[in-house]
């Protein structure tokens, strides 16, 4: 067999993390999931790991991890998400690359990635080395070897990069058909003109380098990715597996890959089911005999480059114009309103460009004081990234630093090299790719710009803010009410950002409410209670204390004192400072428990200013994720409060409501309103019940129809998919639970009528579990007389058909 298929899937998602929390906060955009990443895990990442193929009745018959079966790559800062967020789908990419080892001649299907999708060719030198570094390191400590081939952001290339590559080990990469220039034979001859994507995407290629060193090219076929990716291919499996076999040339005898990449969340967040297509594809080719997966190291090592190719630099794969989508208004957007345009990229890589020159020279000497080689230095930090346990980082110290460090030399190299850090992930190619300066993936560039800003005035006494305000101004947005990058960053970064003292407002405020350990993680601090007192009065609540709070990225650490008075719902007002010594302390405790004894809030108000001056914090304090907490436990009574007035009102004229509908005529307002609230409430509490009960869930649906309400369809879907999920679960843990079996087929019922789909995705991995592993020895049981086993065989058999799984396995 000389034929050969594979199939690339860049996997990526830009690092969302908060720069000073270190975790990504809630984005409401991605309802009902708490981020993006979190969504497009559910929609792809997860649906990859264990992907379908049905039968000709539309039933799973198998569950296969497409990773295991195709070449990929993930961006580390996405999988450093999912290792801690979904460690299920993070365990099954890392087995698929192990797997795929055993199946292709010991070449894994993993290749490694530049560390946070900088686009190369715009970098500097040295942040090229260390993002290629910190990719090659990060995929040796996650996946266990060293990798073959390496992914480059946006296939932006140039001939620089490719040294980097191949100094570093690296084998191959994978580039755009036009990003080829000309060809000749390896033994020589004339060159060949291919420019225009007119070159053999069937073969390798090598690229001769300046240095004398050499790295294989693959060029994947454009047409046919562009078809996977936005021409509608992945409807149809059979169709996709038809047109990657039908681009083999029958004439030749020679060895030949048909090849495509695309981004790797079109198998499924793009375009749904898009898993499912690649799948039977992949199943369909396999069993056709007509070709054979491989992976790019395997057909690498078997079919070695016999032509040289010299690319075209500083071209890309999804910019017709090179590299200028990342730099200028070259016209390549996604969209947005008549007459946007993108002339802010510019202006915006401008300002980033000043602020990492201006802190380049100050890093390299203050760090020169600690370290011999602070670029070195640099590159391996990408250890402490990986690992922050206390004895990584010595073991760091312990290679770089010139002498065993004191807690305050440590503490400051640490700092210097988070800035250096923040300075690589500001050039994240996203916050330059979408339409308009005031985007979520361009705010979050100049968020990690804030960082560096915040750091330097630390490190260095020197306040770069001004003069970066000024040049962001430049940058304008297409939206009026934005202006420009100016405004933005005093809207949504300044506020952003987060000292030790705002940490200590944050525990001090959120402990009124949610009570913490005395040595609490919150974030990427940890809080550790000195001292504590907890006073109440009717409806107030006082909390005075001390707390030693340490940053686990810096080491920085301070002691503070503080105070926080709530007087009932959002009424809350508090105050913080450095801790100032045990008489002072007492004072403050003195002061406060006098005046909260007498119930004189207005004193314990007038004692926050006396003690704590502008240091004082409310409730918009808390970092957003708790404030929401917060805000939905303070809610709670004044909804349940409206709830029962909305009910009411429906329970009540209902009946005059039927007849405005039945007579054709609209409902008014308050009473739509009030049984939007009420039916939808209802539903809500029917399908997060462990026991469902049908019929009062069908007699809410024909309500609901009948009342015209605008079903909360995402909110109801998402609620009844986690009953079913614990129900599963439970039936997992306990296969002989008859009982948790009748829950979970009356469930999966409901979830098969209602007019919005329920995502079973998980229920149906647990069910697939279960056919494989449990069904086989009571089917035995049953078929031998055991009446208790024929119940679960037929109620199992039940649940299949209501999942769309096939019960037997060889269906």
């Amino acid at each position: 067999m000389n034929r050969f298929i594979c199939v690339h899937g860049h996997f990526y998602q830009p690092p969302r993390e908060n720069p000073w929390l270190e975790a990504i906060e809630q984005q409401d955009e991605a309802y009902p999931y708490h981020d993006w990443n979190a969504r497009i895990a559910a929609e792809c990442y997860a649906p990859n790991a264990a992907s379908r193929i049905l039968n000709d009745r539309d039933e799973i018959v198998r569950i296969v991890n497409n990773y295991a079966q195709i070449s990929f790559n993930f961006g580390p800062t996405l999988l450093a998400w999912m290792q801690v967020h979904s460690a299920d789908i993070y365990q099954a990419v890392l087995r698929a690359d192990a797997e795929s080892r055993e199946r292709f001649s010991g070449h894994g299907n993993a290749i490694a990635q530049a560390y946070n999708h900088m686009i190369l060719p715009l970098a500097n030198a040295r942040d090229r080395r260390t993002q290629i570094v910190w990719g090659i390191r990060d995929f040796c400590a996650r996946f266990g070897r060293d990798p073959e081939g390496l992914w480059l952001p946006e296939t932006a290339v140039d001939l620089a990069s490719l040294e980097l590559l191949a100094e570093h080990g690296i084998r191959f990469t994978i580039l755009a058909q036009h990003q080829a220039g000309r060809i000749r034979p390896l033994a020589g001859g004339d060159w060949v003109d291919v420019s225009g994507a007119r070159i053999d995407p069937t073969r390798a290629y090598l690229q001769r380098l300046p240095s004398g060193r050499s790295i294989a090219i693959f060029f994947y076929d454009g047409p046919a990715s562009r078809a996977v990716a936005f021409e509608g291919l992945l409807r149809n499996g059979a169709a996709f597996a038809g047109r990657l076999l039908d681009l083999f040339d029958d004439s030749r005898d020679a060895a030949q890959l048909v090849h495509i990449a695309t981004d790797g969340e079109t198998y499924g967040h793009h375009h749904r089911h898009g898993d499912m297509a690649l799948a039977y594809a992949l199943r369909h080719i396999e069993l056709s005999g007509q070709a054979r997966l491989t992976n790019y190291g395997e057909f690498l090592e078997r079919y070695p480059p016999d032509m040289e190719v010299d690319i075209l630099e500083n071209t890309s794969w999804s910019c017709s114009h090179g590299v200028e989508r990342w730099r200028s208004d070259c016209g390549c957007h996604t969209g947005g309103d008549a007459g946007w345009n993108q002339a802010w990229r510019g202006p915006l890589r401008e300002a980033l460009d000043w602020l990492r020159d201006t802190v380049a020279p100050l890093y390299e000497k203050a760090a020169a004081e600690i370290t011999d080689d602070p670029w070195a230095a640099r590159d391996g930090y990408i250890d402490v990234v990986l690992d922050r346990d206390p004895t990584v980082i010595d073991r760091f110290f312990a290679r770089y630093a010139r002498w065993p460090l004191d807690r305050p030399h440590a503490m400051r190299l640490l700092k210097l090299l988070e800035l250096q850090r923040h300075a690589m992930l500001m050039y994240t190619s996203c916050g330059w790719f979408f339409n308009d300066v005031s985007g979520i993936e361009t705010v979050q560039v100049i968020r990690y710009a804030g960082r560096v800003v915040q750091l330097a005035d630390e490190l260095f006494d020197i306040d770069l803010e001004p003069e970066f305000l000024d040049r962001l101004e430049r940058a304008h947005s297409n939206r009026p009410e934005e202006g420009n990058a100016r405004r933005i960053y005093e809207k949504s970064v300044r506020p952003a950002m987060v000292d030790l003292l705002d940490v200590g407002a944050h525990y001090a405020a959120a402990s009124l409410f949610e009570p913490y350990e005395p040595r609490q993680r919150i974030y990427c601090y940890v809080v550790t209670q000195r001292a504590a007192e907890f006073r109440e009065a009717g409806d107030a609540r006082l909390f005075l204390g001390r707390a030693r709070i340490v940053s686990e990225i810096t080491w920085e650490s301070d002691d503070v004192t503080f105070a926080v008075l709530h007087m009932g719902n959002h009424n809350l007002n508090g105050g913080i400072r450095r801790y100032q010594g045990d008489e002072s302390f007492e004072s403050v405790l003195r002061d406060f428990r006098e005046a909260f004894s007498r119930a004189d809030l207005a004193t314990v108000i007038r004692l926050l200013d006396r003690h704590f001056g502008s240091s004082t914090f409310s409730l918009k304090s808390l970092f957003r994720d708790e404030q929401r907490r917060v805000l939905d436990r303070i809610l709670d009574a004044t909804v349940r409060e409206a709830g029962a007035v909305y009910r009411e009102v429906f329970e009540h004229h209902a009946p005059l409501m039927r007849f405005l509908l039945d007579l054709g005529l609209p409902l008014p307002a308050p009473f739509r309103m009030a049984a939007d609230f009420t039916l939808n409430g209802e539903l809500r509490r029917v399908l997060e019940s462990e026991e469902i009960d049908l019929a009062e869930a069908r007699t809410l649906l024909s309500e609901a129809k009948a009342f015209e309400v605008a079903l909360d369809q995402r909110g109801l879907a998402f609620a009844l998919s986690e009953t079913l999920v614990r129900l599963a679960e439970r039936l997992r843990r306990d296969p002989s639970a008859y009982a948790a079996l009748e829950q979970l087929v009356d469930a999966s019922e409901l979830a098969t009528s209602l007019p919005f789909e329920v995502d079973l995705w998980k229920t149906r991995n647990i069910f697939y579990g279960l056919r494989e592993n449990v069904y086989p020895g009571v089917r035995a049981r049953a078929q031998a007389g055991d009446p208790e086993a024929r119940h679960w065989v037929d109620a199992f058999h039940r649940l299949g058909r209501h999942l769309a799984v096939a019960v037997e396995s060889d269906a």
